[in-house]
């Protein structure tokens, strides 16, 4: 078996691949998300009482059902599933992270669509809750959305969350 992909002409593991940094900004971007991901902002360390979250999303997931129920095993017979499904359709997930341990948590929530109205919504879960609700600062590690509108998207973030002032915005 080994003689096989020796022999072949692709060989993925002599494939080397790298990406250049072009953004400008980013190793300052890097530097904030990884201070805040060991609990440090501006040169500070984050107290027992300052969050750290990180949120993102993912978009155009394929929801599907299946068109038979799967039937659990019994006496002498093996789990029935039929993997026939149907589609329904895309679906964006949106995720928070509370990164500190031991108390990291997840929230999370589906939309039909991405955007700023969906992520305040995401938003109000999460800040609507304790301790989030009355913390302060809440940092927030975001990225932009649209890599073709960085600055405009960025601007829309830092307003809409403007609802909740305990909040500190750090978008990558």
């Amino acid at each position: 078996m080994r003689r096989w992909p020796a022999q072949d002409a692709l060989k993925p593991w002599q494939h080397r691949s790298w990406i250049f940094i072009t953004s400008p900004g980013l190793r300052l971007k890097a530097a904030w998300v990884l201070d805040l991901y060991a609990r440090t902002w501006q040169g500070e360390q984050l107290g027992d009482d300052e969050y750290v979250t990180s949120a993102d999303a993912k978009t155009s997931i394929q929801t599907r059902c299946r068109c038979h129920p799967t039937l659990a095993p019994g006496k002498a017979r093996a789990m029935r599933v039929n993997h026939t499904h149907g589609r329904g359709g895309a679906l964006a997930c949106l995720a928070v992270y509370d990164v500190q341990r031991p108390r990291a948590k997840v929230f999370g929530r589906t939309e039909e669509c991405t955007g700023i109205v969906p992520f305040m919504n995401l938003a109000t879960q999460v800040m609507s809750q304790e301790p989030y609700a009355s913390v302060e600062p809440v940092f927030w590690i975001v990225d932009n959305g649209s890599s073709r509108r960085r600055q405009k998207e960025a601007d829309r973030l830092t307003a809409a969350t403007a609802a909740f002032p305990n909040t500190v915005m750090v978008h990558t």
